[in-house]
């Protein structure tokens, strides 16, 4: 097969006219009257149609996930002292979130199929300090919800998911969106949805803590009644008056994004099937968001580790990928705090192996057949 180049790209949603028409006609308007970037009816219009299609009642527009995670541990009051359980396997603000309110982080390993946070690692790591447990929905595909939802009655400790990944994502044909106390979604720019480049929300049924967290958001105004009052130390972590027009109309296509990315997904598992050094993700079924297509290479079966396998594909093959995740106890930040990875041999282990491979919603067929045939001549040229 001829060389061809296959970069990991950054771009994980679909921009189209729609999004372009949406961001002209608010410029024209303003530019028009003469007016401001404010009020924004388009930021109710979003929340209530992002509730909807996660399945929550309320939905709170933050300019990142990292900043949900922010408000909803001041929401919870996690500060010196307390303890908040998280996986190893995640990007770094999923704990330095907690550890920014001066909590110690607790590690629990990972299921070893799914790579989603084992809820039975995390049962024996709550104490009476835990204020919190953040499960990640990695890759979009759905945690164990049902599990953490029995923890959290029997233990009181609440859960906010990272669900960073899981635009679309479902458990058991049900949206993920209303489980635990909340959970934290991205729009960055290689989600499937992306809110020019940067853009977040908390999605909630606990109408409280959705007030405390719009609170939190906006300095801790609270609006109404005989005028504007400030009833807490909040932040300025709103999403733009531009970036709300475009999350509508990314809405509204992301369905079809997320279904075109699981049809590549599904399509390049089987393009793979046959390779045995090559660990398949579990779960790209109808419930999938399908962000990220994270292979495994299985390193008993070679004798070769993942950075070589990695190097050669980049070098000789011209086919990009990606690292997800390193183990949050390898960052300086959190090794020089002292972490490590005591207690979480099957996260060490598989992220040792991960390799998430080039799929996006512009790769084409025949890109998928040379990821597919570049993996195998990779590992027979390596072994």
């Amino acid at each position: 097969m001829e060389i061809r180049e296959v970069p990991f790209g950054s771009m994980g949603g679909v921009y189209e006219q729609d999004d372009v028409d949406a961001v002209n006609r608010l410029l024209a308007g303003v530019a028009e009257s003469e007016g401001t970037f404010f009020p924004l009816p388009e930021e109710n219009d979003f929340q209530n149609a992002f509730a909807a299609h996660e399945g929550a009642r309320k939905a709170i527009a933050v300019n990142s996930c990292g900043t949900g995670l922010d408000c909803c541990m001041m929401a919870l009051d996690v500060g010196p002292g307390d303890e908040v359980i998280t996986t190893p396997l995640t990007f770094v603000c999923t704990a330095g979130t907690a550890i920014a309110r001066g909590a110690r982080v607790v590690l629990a390993d990972v299921d070893p199929v799914s790579l989603n946070l084992d809820p039975r690692t995390v049962r024996e790591k709550i104490t009476e300090r835990t204020r919190a447990i953040i499960p990640v929905h990695f890759a979009g595909l759905a945690c164990d919800v049902d599990a953490f939802d029995r923890i959290s009655g029997e233990t009181g400790v609440p859960v906010i998911y990272d669900a960073a990944h899981a635009v679309g994502t479902r458990f058991r044909g049900e949206p993920v969106g209303g489980r635990g106390k909340a959970s934290c979604y991205s729009f960055q720019s290689n989600k499937n949805m992306t809110c020019l480049g940067e853009g977040g929300a908390v999605t909630t049924d606990d109408e409280d803590f959705a007030e405390q967290v719009r609170q939190l958001k906006t300095f801790g105004y609270v609006y109404g009644g005989s005028g504007t009052r400030v009833v807490r130390v909040g932040f300025n972590y709103r999403m733009t008056k531009p970036q709300y027009a475009v999350g509508l109309t990314q809405l509204a296509k992301i369905d079809r994004v997320i279904q075109d990315r699981r049809d590549r997904m599904v399509r390049l598992n089987a393009l793979l099937a046959d390779v045995d050094e090559v660990i398949l993700p579990a779960g790209h079924g109808p419930d999938h968001g399908s962000h990220l297509h994270v292979i495994r290479l299985d390193t008993d079966a070679v004798e070769f580790n993942t950075d070589a396998f990695v190097a050669h594909l980049k070098d000789r093959y011209q086919v990009g990928t990606a690292k997800h995740y390193p183990p949050l106890w390898t960052w300086d930040a959190l090794q020089e705090l002292g972490y490590n990875g005591d207690g979480c041999p099957v996260a060490a282990r598989v992220c040792e192996q991960v390799v998430s491979t080039p799929v996006f919603p512009g790769t084409t067929d025949e890109d998928l057949e040379y990821i597919a045939w570049a993996i195998k001549q990779t590992i027979s040229d390596l072994g």
